[in-house]
């Protein structure tokens, strides 16, 4: 019986794909309110598949009463695409909804062309675009995840066998088997791949804890994917991150340290992009990347205001936070590109409903004083000076200012320790019961 690795499961169907293959986009919609969200949907889709070297011959908008068990889209819908595909001499079709693995089959088998859903085709371009170790095995690790339910595709050629006999009993087929094997390599390389990446974790994580002791302020740089991350970090930093006009062109986190115009020390992170319906196999692979959003004391959320969508990425972007649990953090909302605006109204926009709000434009190094004049400020509130009296039999809450802030002075009087620190937001709650 032939055996095939399965590192290669994750790459075979798309990564094997020619560049310049011509593409048809397919979209659903079940009422006429979604229908120009799912429009904008499918030109975000087409931007992805000219990142990944594909080229889009067509567009195609399906409207679904109920979602068909077996192809996910009608009978009438399939033959339609199946009649375009073959009039426009298409190559593959790329469906911007998450399918099953049997609605992968099927539409296969009847349209007879490579069928992949959106988040196949946005593992596709994280794979071609992971440059350091740990982006590739964070994309190793979404890829492996992706293809555990899809398995039986890879055998579908070797037949099932049965067993004769009065017993009537079942014996696994070729097919089967290979699929079990499969499994459990993958379920190995998977389990290695979670070990690895926890090693580069800890790594980030004592490198955090030393910037903490230096008591240095983090800034981690996010927004949605090609709002100009890189582009502000390399003009502030002289980061020299890799700068393109493609969706998820940096996968890497970059850590740089800055001082501000007050001679404030700073740590600055750039952060892989963003994206409507981010696959939750990405969210889980690159977690101990993303979690550098997560630990950053501030949040500069960069947006895009010369894209049209730029209120929906915004959102998008909030939401992505959301899942990280840190939307919660200070957010300083950093407007690019305004040398190329779209829309003037956006501006009115952003600062009605996100407070914080600064305008500049990366390229040019424009607005960059009034950023940093944000950045001082927000920096300036994260820590307070106060005074506590604190009863002994709270001590534990004495060593976590020990640990979390800075003792100014600390005296004891009976059965009270007397202190005087300047201590993080997240303390001054906890500590308000105590303070003088």
């Amino acid at each position: 019986m032939s055996t095939k690795d399965p590192i290669d499961l994750g790459k075979t169907r798309l990564l094997e794909i020619e560049k310049n293959k011509s593409a048809l986009l397919v979209g659903a919609y079940k009422s006429n309110k979604e229908k120009s969200i799912r429009l904008e949907h499918l030109e975000e889709l087409k931007s992805l598949a000219i990142t990944f070297g594909l080229q889009t011959i067509e567009k195609m908008l399906v409207h679904i009463r109920k979602i068909e068990t077996s192809t996910y889209i009608g009978s009438g819908k399939v033959e339609e695409i199946r009649d375009l595909c073959e009039e426009k001499n298409i190559d593959i079709v790329i469906f911007d909804i998450d399918i099953a693995p049997h609605q992968q089959r099927n539409l296969e088998r009847e349209i007879k062309k490579t069928i992949i859903d959106r988040t196949e085709l946005i593992l596709g371009v994280f794979a071609i675009h992971a440059r350091s170790n740990e982006s590739k095995l964070q994309v190793k690790l979404a890829q492996f995840k992706y293809e555990m339910p899809r398995l039986k595709r890879m055998w579908t050629h070797l037949s099932r066998q049965r067993t004769g006999g009065s017993s009537g009993g079942y014996l696994k087929g070729a097919g089967e088997k290979q699929i079990e094997i499969d499994r459990q390599i993958l379920k190995k390389k998977v389990s290695d791949l979670q070990k690895e990446i926890g090693k580069i974790k800890e790594q980030r994580e004592l490198q955090r804890k030393k910037r903490k002791k230096q008591e240095i302020p983090s800034f981690a740089i996010i927004g949605y994917t090609n709002s100009g991350k890189s582009t502000l970090m390399n003009a502030l930093t002289d980061a020299k991150v890799l700068v393109e006009d493609k969706l998820f062109a940096t996968l890497d986190t970059t850590t740089r340290k800055y001082s501000l115009p007050n001679h404030q020390q700073v740590v600055l992170t750039d952060t892989v992009g963003f994206i409507r319906k981010l696959p939750h196999t990405l969210i889980a692979a690159f977690k101990s990347t993303l979690e550098e959003a997560v630990s950053a004391d501030i949040l500069i959320h960069l947006v895009d205001v010369s894209n049209e969508n730029a209120k929906v990425m915004a959102e998008a972007s909030i939401e992505v936070l959301k899942e990280l649990k840190a939307d919660e953090k200070p957010i300083i909302t950093c407007l690019n590109k305004i040398d190329e605006i779209y829309d003037q109204s956006f501006i009115t926009y952003f600062k009605l409903n996100y407070p914080k709000t600064v305008i500049i434009s990366a390229l040019k190094k424009e607005g960059f004083e009034d950023l940093m004049d944000k950045m001082i400020h927000e920096i300036s509130s994260l820590r307070k000076i106060i005074k506590l009296k604190i009863p002994q039999s709270y001590y534990k809450l004495v060593s976590e200012i020990i640990k979390e802030g800075r003792i100014i002075s600390l005296n004891y009087e009976e059965n009270d320790i007397l202190i005087e620190a300047e201590v993080p937001k997240m303390l001054q709650t906890k500590l308000q019961m105590f303070e003088v």
